[in-house]
């Protein structure tokens, strides 16, 4: 691995740089080096390679990952903090590719290619709109692993068990044809500023879709199925046809 440059508190950064957490982009920041270490250790060896971010802010994670080995491309919409980022790329030249955009119109594949990972501490306004995204690609998926920071009660939907009070679509969706588990809680103190909830990072990884359903049905069931809590199932999907039979 290359030799890792010597970097200034995260705090710093976003004091020279004016950055704010801006709450009108789901933004809290992760500053514990430490901590954002762990979280980019969580897909495995990063050695080598490759990356892609959402939502890196003033860069904590993204260091997390440079320093860990891997070439990542980070898209950020706050363009407050391209410079930021920026002087984070020529402190680890060649390796880190940022784009100033919204990560919904991006197109993840042609950016980073087949097998990277996707770790990130996504903003909470459009956390499960990408998962979904994500989840949606066709089998298996052009990415390695998942590892997404959610509000804790978003995390537990994500891998909950059939029966719970939290299994619902995006149980179904993570888990019919990937492994989903939380990896790690974090606590809102570790943020700045502190979020009103308590987060846990995801980590989901592709596994052998079974045969006979299509993501498409599948996204129409559980739309009927979890759309109206109250309502019978049978119901429910009686708007599908071949769903009853």
């Amino acid at each position: 691995m290359p030799s890792t440059p010597h970097l200034p508190p995260l705090r710093d950064v976003i004091a020279r740089h004016g950055l704010r957490a801006a709450k009108a982009l789901g933004q809290n920041f992760l500053l514990d080096e430490q901590l954002l270490a762990r979280i980019a250790a969580i897909p495995g060896d990063l050695s080598g390679a490759r990356v892609f971010e959402v939502g890196p802010g003033p860069g904590g994670l993204t260091r997390a990952a440079l320093r860990a080995g891997a070439q990542v491309t980070a898209v950020e919409m706050d363009r407050r903090c391209i410079p930021a980022l920026m002087e984070l790329g020529a402190a680890f030249p060649g390796r880190l590719t940022v784009i100033e955009g919204d990560a919904m119109k991006q197109d993840a594949r042609a950016l980073v290619g087949d097998g990277a990972h996707i770790i990130a501490n996504l903003p909470y306004n459009v956390g499960t709109h990408l998962l979904v995204g994500w989840l949606s690609a066709p089998w298996r998926p052009w990415w390695a692993s998942l590892t997404l920071m959610f509000q804790q009660e978003v995390a537990e939907r994500i891998v909950a068990q059939p029966g719970s009070d939290a299994y619902g679509r995006l149980a179904v969706l993570a888990q019919w044809r990937s492994e989903a588990r939380i990896a790690m809680r974090v606590h809102r103190s570790a943020f700045t500023p502190p979020p009103k909830v308590m987060s846990a990072v995801v980590h989901i990884t592709p596994a052998d879709a079974p045969e006979g359903v299509t993501f498409p049905v599948l996204e129409r069931i559980t739309a009927a199925a979890f759309g109206q809590r109250r309502k019978m199932l049978r119901q429910s999907l009686k708007a599908i046809p071949g769903a009853l039979d």
